[in-house]
């Protein structure tokens, strides 16, 4: 019995330790080890967990196939932003800042993600590696994501560069799906909830604008939608 009570003695100071030197690994001064990059708006830290960028989207790196798997088809600028974020995270330690929403449906972690005191969600569109993606509930840095934008597109940085050659019209905006493109637009008709306003454009394209953005328009605009952007021409990106 004695021999017994000892074996599990030290088998339980083993796994205690095991677990101690695991987290000392990917964890240092609360700051986190980021293993690997997998795109321009997702990382994975060294715990095995995923983070996903809170507030922005970056082009994809893979489409998915007709017989249901996942293809290497790198959508413009792709692979620049994923080596932006490389440069910027990889192999190195970050602190994860939550907002509302923790996970998304594929229960990666949601996060604004911080390089020292570069928040690294906000330099990459900054740079003009991404775009704004905001989404409710989490839009704590929704007007500092919208000023970087701004910035990034009046100082032409990364896919802004070339933006103003790349304006299509409501009927191409299907196939330019997951591409940088500014779509020029008539507004046909309009409607307005208490969480979402929504522009009506010829062929079925549809402008949707939440509440949480309502603050960014003119106070006429939300106010009387129909008058203010019936048969308006309207530019989106």
């Amino acid at each position: 019995m004695k021999s017994k009570k000892a074996i599990t003695f030290i088998i339980i100071v083993t796994v205690v330790a095991f677990q101690f030197f695991k987290a000392s690994v990917w964890k240092r001064d609360n700051n986190i080890l980021v293993s690997r990059v997998i795109d321009g708006d997702t990382i994975e830290l060294s715990n095995g967990l995923r983070v996903r960028y809170i507030g922005i989207d970056t082009p994809e790196l893979r489409e998915k196939e007709p017989g249901g798997g996942w293809g290497y088809k790198p959508q413009p600028y792709a692979e620049e932003a994923r080596e932006f974020n490389r440069d910027l995270v990889e192999g190195k330690y970050v602190k994860l800042e939550s907002d509302v929403q923790k996970r998304d449906k594929y229960n990666r972690l949601l996060a604004y993600v911080y390089n020292e005191d570069m928040m690294v969600n906000l330099e990459m569109v900054r740079q003009g590696y991404a775009v704004i993606y905001t989404y409710p509930p989490n839009v704590k840095y929704s007007e500092n994501f919208l000023e970087a934008q701004k910035q990034a597109r009046e100082n032409k940085k990364g896919f802004w560069s070339d933006l103003e050659e790349n304006v299509i019209t409501p009927y191409e905006a299907g196939d330019n799906i997951g591409l940088i493109r500014i779509v020029e637009a008539k507004v046909t008709d309009t409607y307005l909830s208490e969480k979402v306003l929504i522009l009506n454009c010829r062929a079925k394209f549809k402008v949707v604008i939440f509440r949480n953005n309502f603050s960014l328009f003119p106070k006429e605009a939300i106010r009387s939608p129909e008058s203010y952007f019936k048969n308006k021409t309207i530019r989106v990106y």
